[in-house]
């Protein structure tokens, strides 16, 4: 079956099934997130939903892909502004010590949306592509963008951050990447869903407290651009994976990572403070099944969302 009819089928079998798949995602999500995840004394990970994480060691903090203000479906729709809700940041951006950077993996309003009101707030640089600091610069802050090298190592304190050059997965039927390009908005009311492009996209290695995390907000890859294998934990957002040929296989063998932690599963139209709910087809009762057809030696997890 050609592609798009595959991706099409799969959606309507999805909907012919929609409450028994969420209540399997909602068991598999249970199961996941069962275990606590195996961290060195005084290192800290938590998901704040999408693509988003806070990681602190000793009391000093750096986010990744932070989303917490949350457009709704029906205002995307509208295309009506999107942008920072400082009430949810002051309420679910609490770090437990100084925030060192914010890293941005790619600019869809998923995943930029607050990070020029995280910077502002806790005083500091946020690291990322040119349609980054086009943002950082829209909301007055451009001083605060640090447009990255790839494979250059940053040291933000205790932590080593290398961005790895890397793509969005093509949501549109495997054709074509939504919102691509580069984030060109010149005024905040024009910053629709739509105006966040997406940019440049990285993958971001982080070394820590003698271990590696790999943060990929998107499912997909470019593999000569992967040079550290040998990753103690993969952050990887899921949602795309179906429309990446060969994706788990060519992830895994290029990461060779111990433990994949599963996210960008949630429906992010959904309030953050609402119940949590999960994406159109995204299918996390699948997700252990897919990775151990490729490999038994790696451990699958999700964290809780907020903690």
């Amino acid at each position: 079956m050609p592609r798009p009819l595959h991706h099409l089928a799969s959606v309507s079998r999805f909907a012919a099934h929609r409450a028994r798949r969420e209540r399997d995602d909602a068991a598999a999500m249970a199961q996941l997130t069962a275990a606590p995840l195996e961290l060195p004394s005084g290192l800290d990970l938590a998901w704040l939903g999408v693509a988003g994480y806070r990681l602190t060691y000793e009391g000093q903090t750096i986010f990744l892909d932070p989303y917490v203000s949350r457009v709704s479906f029906g205002d995307t729709l509208r295309g009506r502004p999107a942008l920072p809700d400082p009430v949810l940041i002051d309420r679910h951006i609490r770090p437990p010590g100084e925030v060192l950077g914010v890293l941005v993996g790619h600019t869809h309003f998923d995943h930029a949306i607050d990070v020029p009101a995280i910077a502002a707030r806790h005083d500091c640089r946020v690291y990322g592509s040119d349609s980054l600091a086009h943002l950082m610069a829209l909301h007055g802050e451009q001083e605060r963008a640090v447009i990255v090298e790839p494979h250059r190592r940053y040291e933000l304190g205790p932590f080593v951050v290398t961005f790895v050059p890397s793509l969005h997965s093509k949501l549109l039927l495997g054709y074509k990447v939504p919102y691509d390009g580069e984030l060109t908005c010149e005024h905040l009311d024009g910053l629709k869903p739509g105006a966040y492009r997406c940019g440049q996209v990285y993958g971001i290695r982080i070394e820590v407290a003698g271990v590696s995390l790999y943060h990929q907000g998107s499912a997909n890859l470019i593999e000569d651009e992967i040079r550290e294998p040998g990753v103690d934990v993969f952050l990887a957002g899921i949602a795309g994976r179906s429309f990446t040929p060969d994706y788990w296989p060519r992830i895994i063998r290029a990461l060779e990572p111990k433990v994949i932690v599963a996210s960008h599963f949630d429906d992010f139209f959904r309030p953050v403070d609402a119940p949590m709910g999960f994406s159109l087809n995204v299918n996390l009762a699948a997700f252990p099944e897919e990775i151990e057809a490729v490999t038994r030696n790696v451990e699958v997890a999700a964290l809780p969302q907020g903690h």
